[in-house]
Parts: C-alpha cells; structure tokens; sequence
C-alpha cells in the first residue's frame, strides 16, 4: 500500500520501519525541529531523523499535506492537530495507547502508570476533529508491570502496534470500526512542576511518579537533586538512582557515602 506518516516520539520510529519494510511511504509529516539541552541547540524529531536516513520526503507543516494518492495516513504520537479539511482529503488512521476512551489526551502512558495502572491497552481508530474520539477498529490490551516506565510501555507499544499495523493493513475490509463506549477521561501534558516530590505521598505514589516521568525532583538535606529510578521493598520506597544538581548520576550509596553520615532529611 501507499502510505503517509505522521509521528514525532521516538517508540514510533520503530513501527514506522516495519511499515516501511512492507508498504511505499510517500510521505513523513513531524514536528519541527525544537530547541533540546542546555544549550538550546535546534533538533529534529527522532521521525524526522529517521525519514531523512531513508530518503524519504519530510514535512513540518501540517499545511503542506497532500494526498498523493496514498491508501491510508497512519498517525502516531504526532502532537500536532489536524484540520477537518485535511482530515477529509484522505483516510486517516490512528494509534493511541489507552484503552479508549479511558486516557485520551497528550500523556496516556506516563498517565496509566502514574495512577498505578497494571494494565492498559494499544488501540486503532479512525481519527476525527474530536481529539482521540474515533470509531475503533481494533483494541489489544497489556500488562503494566509494577517497575515498567514510560521507555518500558513505550517499548511494549511499539511491538503491538506493529502486530495491529499488519493485521489491519493486509486485510483493511475485515475490520468494522465500532463507537466508543463509556465516559471519557482525559490527560493532561506533563511539565516540570509535576516531577516535584511530596513527601506526604505513599511510597508507591512517588515510585510510580519517578518512572512515569522519568525523574521525581526534591532537595535532600539541603541538595536539589533528581531522583532516577526506584523500587518498592517491604512496603518502603527504596531510591536506587539519583542525580545531584551539576553532578553525574549516581547510586544512592555514593550519595549517602558523600553526607558523611549526616542525618538525611528529605525535601529540606
């Protein structure tokens, strides 16, 4: 089949690849490069890395769109909202890691995991104006491990969305696209302010914060430092990884080592 792209995340380049193992792609639409890192320096998307490796024309403006004769749009992780009257020029078909209509929105993994979740789903929809709010096509659940993270799920996601993929786009008229049902929930874009620790939070809250988001920010005995990674032991948290302000990663012993046996105090 003749297909366009849209995705801008990193677990998306993998099913891109084995879309593009199998299908022509014409097109790769992403968003523009933004500005990473200390020093601000302007960076492609990891799709846009991707389809510039494979020669394959790239655009960053949602306006550009043509339809260039392909059979489907498959969208992914893209982050930019498109029009209905682009919507209307083509078939558009999306990936969404939730199990809808529980979890539309910017942020459904990084939101299953921290509430707790231990099970979500990858499912396949027609896209609509309405944001995440298509007829459904297909729907595969998963398990939510209780130290899976983000980069974990994410990679469970890709793998399915493979599976569906090729499933769905070898035999396109097999598949009868069915209405949500229930209430809608919705997320939200995660932003630095939501990585701030409290302290009065269970154990298991802030360990599912730390590998939702990938960091959970506090100061410890007087020290603003990143807390990496973590795990549940006998009902305590345990810290595993952290990072001081301005130093390297490092383990909680060494961090410990370096109080010099100081009373450790956390969020002072």
């Amino acid at each position: 089949m003749k297909l366009i792209l849209m995705g801008t995340n990193d677990f998306v380049v993998p099913v891109f690849d084995a879309l593009r193992m199998k299908h022509n792609i014409v097109s790769v639409f992403t968003r523009a490069p933004a500005p990473t890192g200390r020093k601000q320096i302007l960076t492609p998307s990891p799709v846009q890395v991707w389809a510039e490796k494979n020669n394959i024309p790239v655009h960053n403006k949602i306006r550009e769109f043509e339809p260039d004769g392909a059979d489907y749009v498959v969208v992914i992780s893209y982050g930019v909202i498109i029009p209905d009257d682009i919507l209307s020029q083509s078939k558009f078909i999306n990936i969404h890691p939730s199990a809808l209509p529980k979890y539309r929105g910017p942020s459904p993994i990084r939101t299953a995991i921290k509430n707790g979740d231990n099970s979500s789903a990858v499912c396949l929809m027609k896209m609509t104006h309405e944001c995440d709010a298509g007829d459904i096509y297909m729907c595969r659940e998963f398990d939510i491990g209780a130290n899976d993270t983000n980069e974990t799920v994410e990679n469970k996601v890709s793998e399915i969305s493979i599976e569906m993929l090729n499933e769905f786009l070898a035999n396109p008229e097999n598949y009868k696209p069915v209405p949500q049902t229930g209430t809608p929930t919705h997320t939200k874009k995660f932003t630095g302010a939501d990585e701030v620790i409290d302290w009065s939070m269970s154990p298991v809250e802030i360990h599912n914060l730390v590998r939702a988001l990938g960091a959970g920010r506090t100061k410890i005995n007087g020290t603003d430092v990143k807390i990496l990674k973590t795990k549940i032991e006998n009902g305590e948290l345990k810290i595993l990884e952290l990072q001081p302000a301005g130093k390297k990663p490092m383990d909680w012993k060494s961090f410990v080592n370096g109080l010099r046996g100081a009373e450790i105090k956390f969020g002072e």
